[in-house]
């Protein structure tokens, strides 16, 4: 098994809050150093059934954007089981300044090929990924943000039997498969929220075809869309780790987390509600973050 079930549990943190609701984090961002959060379970199956395989030619494709986390981490296990990676990566204009950007240095540094497309050609990920599958018959091919059945089922492994507790689960939103896992595997009584930080309108038909079950509500955590990075959020993602020594990053988490705190203040969970909120990882898009915020003479993410 290349990417084994940690021994260590994962921790889950106490955040003290206000207004009679009792608030934890699961720190899914320690499962592994380079392999952090939700992309771990993502890939746990896909990784390991295909290794399983022991392919004559094993090669690994995948899709993701300038700051993926799901390409950090592909990386990562490529290099970690000796295998060939390639990241598709959306936006032609990084073919020459990719060296600027730490994420996509990070995937180099794993071995990983990267081959830049137009914003068109990724728009029809899904031909293209027909046509690779036919190039590399034996190659693993992973969608977007690693979302796929096998990645719903890797979900499950996040819930144990300290998150049948909670009256309420809550996870950042970007593709959907990690909230369609904890909607699939989690107890019954058990209401799952799932905070959207991209606007997708095909989002809820992707979730719906993951999971079967309705206990999912959809909130809008974009704070002006996918990536874009208010001061805002620098503000409450420095106050956060000040305060409570958890770090969180601007797309997913950090968004996740102001939104919980906006939901609380605004009486939005009944007292007494238990909550609990997976960190999903992705720390390694800080950096790239800071890099963007210091061109444009802002505050940074400490």
């Amino acid at each position: 098994m290349l990417l084994p079930i940690p021994i260590q549990k994962i921790p889950v943190q106490e955040i003290p809050v206000h207004h009679n609701i009792q608030l934890f984090m699961k720190r899914e961002d320690l499962v592994h150093p380079q392999i952090s959060g939700n992309k771990y379970w993502k890939l746990f199956f896909n990784i390991n059934q295909y290794v399983a395989l022991n392919p004559a030619k094993p090669y690994i494709i995948t899709f993701g954007g300038a700051f993926s986390n799901h390409i950090a981490a592909v990386s990562a296990v490529g290099s970690l089981a000796g295998i060939p990676t390639l990241g598709i990566i959306r936006g032609e204009e990084l073919q020459e300044k990719w060296r600027e950007n730490p994420t996509l240095v990070f995937a180099k540094r794993n071995g990983m090929n990267l081959k830049f497309v137009t914003r068109t050609e990724y728009r029809h990920k899904e031909k293209l990924a027909a046509f690779l599958q036919q190039e590399f018959p034996e190659a693993l091919i992973i969608p977007e943000g690693g979302t796929n059945e096998d990645a719903v089922a890797g979900i499950k492994m996040m819930l144990d039997e300290h998150t049948k507790d909670f009256d309420y689960l809550c996870t950042a939103v970007g593709t959907g498969g990690t909230v369609a896992g904890i909607s699939k595997y989690c107890g019954e009584g058990q209401h799952v929220i799932g905070f959207k930080v991209v606007k997708d309108d095909a989002l809820d038909n992707r979730i719906s075809e993951l999971t079967p079950r309705k206990n999912i509500s959809l909130i809008d955590s974009a704070f002006g869309g996918y990536g874009k990075i208010k001061d805002e959020n620098i503000r409450f993602i420095n106050d956060f780790k000040k305060h409570y020594g958890i770090p969180l990053e601007p797309v997913y988490t950090g968004k996740m987390m102001q939104k919980v705190f906006d939901l609380i203040e605004n009486g939005y969970f009944p007292e007494n509600s238990k909550v609990l909120c997976f960190h999903t990882g992705g720390l390694q898009g800080i950096e790239g973050a800071n890099l963007l915020l210091e061109k444009q003479n802002r505050s940074l993410i400490i």
